[in-house]
């Protein structure tokens, strides 16, 4: 525990060393569910809307005294592909909001093993084209919008942007928390299947073989569903990746920011140190977790105002 940050000892000594599989995750989306009913924060207006052509939903955070047509932050909630909810996002809400006079769109999506690639980055396309057709009827700017997300969020952020691009609709920025982005880290034999604290490799391994519904780590993978192994990554916008160094996907999304930077997109890299994965949810008030959260508002307003 000597490597993790002394803020945050004490709440992942605490944290069991439990490997995810099909009933512990029936168990955490249950209790995800149950905790996820929270009234409007104050100073914001919380919404929801369907996501047209599919069968999920935008939580949709404002300020109140927000002017239309108002910047758009459209949010993906993390889970490992297998868990979590678009209505636990107050905290990214509530961030970008009081900060910036923003929308923050959190969008939903279908989840694996029920649901396999590319369930969720069709979802997720779905409310990006809400967003791009009808946000304007909505009091959001459909031209200024960063997308951004965290852990698994992070990389289906990073696949869609990298799907849009394609497409040639343009994005201001991508923000990346803490990203899940390589299958491959899933079978590095280097790592065990308990460690490190947080998401461990186990639990890592189970995700990606329930999203790809293959095994992780093979030859090819699918395009748009695995976003560290695109090839071609010149043209994509700027981006923003936040991670702990002793984050399982530390490595993973240090190699992602060096391969963006030697294409030629500008990267901001902000390295927690001793921060673990989802450090700054479990312990919002460590000062480390301050400066992640303020690093990445930062990077935010930044990219919505240029």
């Amino acid at each position: 525990m000597s490597d993790i940050d002394p803020e945050l000892r004490r709440t992942f000594r605490r944290m069991p060393r439990l490997v995810l599989g099909p009933t512990s995750t029936r168990l955490l989306r249950w209790l995800v569910g149950f905790s996820s009913a929270k009234p409007d924060t104050d100073g914001l207006t919380v919404g929801e809307v369907a996501t047209p052509g599919a069968s999920t939903s935008m939580v949709i955070y404002r300020r109140s005294d927000s002017k239309a047509p108002a910047p758009v932050v459209f949010w993906i909630h993390g889970g490992g592909f297998i868990m979590g909810s678009n209505k636990t996002e107050d905290c990214w809400g509530e961030a970008f909001c009081r900060s910036i006079d923003c929308v923050v769109v959190a969008a939903g999506y279908r989840l694996a093993p029920e649901h396999r690639f590319p369930s969720a980055l069709d979802d997720l396309r779905a409310a990006m084209g809400w967003v791009l057709d009808h946000g304007a009827s909505h009091g959001l700017d459909p031209d200024t919008v960063i997308i951004g997300g965290e852990s698994a969020g992070g990389g289906l952020a990073a696949a869609l942007v990298q799907r849009l691009h394609d497409e040639g609709v343009t994005i201001r920025g991508q923000l990346l928390a803490c990203p899940m982005l390589d299958d491959r880290t899933a079978v590095r034999p280097d790592i065990g299947r308990r460690e490190p604290r947080g998401w461990n490799n186990g639990s890592n391994y189970f995700g990606w073989s329930s999203y790809l519904g293959t095994e992780p780590g093979g030859d090819t993978a699918p395009e748009y569903a695995v976003p560290a192994r695109r090839e071609q990554l010149a043209g994509l916008p700027p981006a923003w990746i936040g991670v702990g160094d002793v984050d399982l996907f530390y490595d993973e999304d240090l190699e992602y920011a060096d391969r963006l930077r030697e294409a030629g997109v500008p990267v901001t890299l902000e390295v927690a140190r001793g921060g673990a994965h989802g450090y700054h949810r479990l312990v919002p008030k460590a000062s480390v977790s301050k400066r992640f959260i303020a690093s990445a508002v930062d990077f935010a307003a930044v990219s919505l105002a240029s």
